[in-house]
């Protein structure tokens, strides 16, 4: 019996032992490793956005721009047709407005008139040269006549003293001294003849001055018709019939189809990789949701920086924070000739693009992503 006691007990020991409790091992606390990938994707963030605003900058201060052209009237005058209205496409040459045409019609017949009149005027100058030429012919004649019988009277005193008495000789004398007035009066009475004829043809200075005036009156016209200096849109309309157009006073603004670029305000570090021709997506909010594609044309190399702006440089307005924000400078990106987009764009529209400035793959995925991404936020803006 002890025997069997013993077994069991030794039996029994193993059992009391594996019953234990195994101690685990201690876990990591979740928050530690929330905190590392925070740091981890903050770390990536950060040197994303360092990488891509030297590689692939982007910017949502853009502004689509176009030229635009005042219609300014050349002559003045009371507006008697009106063409257009707001937001009215014109092509370039299509009249727009015209001015009352009454005294621009008058003004080209009293010119023509002056023309007649000038005309007459320089036959009459050449009668008067004749005339003057005629008497000077005839001064001369008497000068000569003169001269001959001075030369007698001379011969005979010489010959004999008392032939002729002081009184013949005072008369041949002082007969010699008139007939050479008249013919100095009647040479320059000529001359002034000559001056105030001038040429006698198309090169005559009276008949050239009259030409140019009817030249002006056609000219004012033809001015009283406005006509679209190109194609483009009207905006900035708010005249009627009777308006008293000035010259050189808009009166209208005609916004130009010839030209439209996006200007964007890029920040001073995003332009030290910068080239011209770098390609660029864009995206506008009138067309969310789209991608469209344009390139660098040029980088401004300056902007005013004070109240002064006595170049005329272009002025950048950049906001304000805890840290200061980079200089902004204006960089042109030309649009591609997309009729379409032509059609639908307004000028100071926003604009969203990013720029490519070399092929690196993984950082240029990113930004074509991102415009991608804010192209269909354009949805609710």
């Amino acid at each position: 019996m002890e025997e069997e006691t013993e077994v069991n007990k030794v039996e029994t020991i193993p059992e009391k032992e594996t019953n234990k409790p195994t101690e685990k091992p201690e876990e990591k606390s979740p928050i530690k490793k929330f905190t590392l990938l925070v740091l981890l994707i903050t770390a990536l963030f950060f040197i994303w956005y360092v990488l891509s605003d030297r590689y692939t900058p982007y910017t949502d201060q853009a502004r689509i721009k176009g030229l635009i052209t005042p219609v300014t009237p050349r002559v003045s005058g009371f507006v008697t047709t009106i063409n257009v209205k707001l937001h009215t496409k014109v092509k370039a040459g299509d009249i727009l407005f015209q001015l009352d045409k009454r005294p621009f019609e008058i003004a080209v017949a009293q010119a023509e008139a002056n023309i007649d009149n000038t005309t007459q005027s320089v036959a009459a100058s050449s009668a008067s040269v004749k005339s003057s030429a005629g008497k000077l012919g005839v001064a001369k004649a008497q000068l000569d006549r003169a001269q001959r019988n001075w030369n007698r009277v001379k011969k005979v005193m010489l010959e004999n003293e008392g032939a002729l008495s002081e009184a013949d000789k005072d008369q041949s004398e002082t007969a010699l001294l008139q007939a050479t007035e008249q013919v100095a009066s009647a040479e320059a009475s000529l001359e002034r003849s000559k001056q105030s004829l001038g040429d006698s043809g198309p090169d005559n200075p009276k008949i050239r001055t009259a030409i140019k005036k009817l030249e002006k009156a056609q000219l004012d016209l033809e001015f009283s018709t406005i006509i679209a200096p190109t194609d483009g849109v009207i905006e900035s309309f708010d005249i009627d019939l009777g308006y008293y157009a000035s010259a050189g006073q808009p009166i209208t603004t005609l916004i130009s189809d010839s030209d439209v670029w996006v200007q964007a305000n890029m920040k001073e570090n995003n332009l030290s990789l910068m080239q011209l021709n770098d390609q660029v997506e864009f995206t506008f909010d009138i067309a969310p949701g789209k991608i469209f594609k344009g390139e660098i044309r040029s980088i401004g190399y300056g902007v005013t920086t004070d109240q002064t702006n006595k170049g005329g440089l272009p002025e950048i307005s950049t906001k304000s924070g805890w840290l200061q924000d980079p200089q902004r400078f204006p960089v042109i990106i030309s649009i591609e000739n997309n009729l379409k987009l032509k059609s639908i764009i307004r000028l100071g529209g926003q604009v969203d693009l990013v720029v490519y400035t070399g092929d690196n793959f993984i950082l240029n995925t990113i930004a074509s992503f991102r415009i991608r991404f804010m192209s269909w936020m354009s949805y609710v803006r």
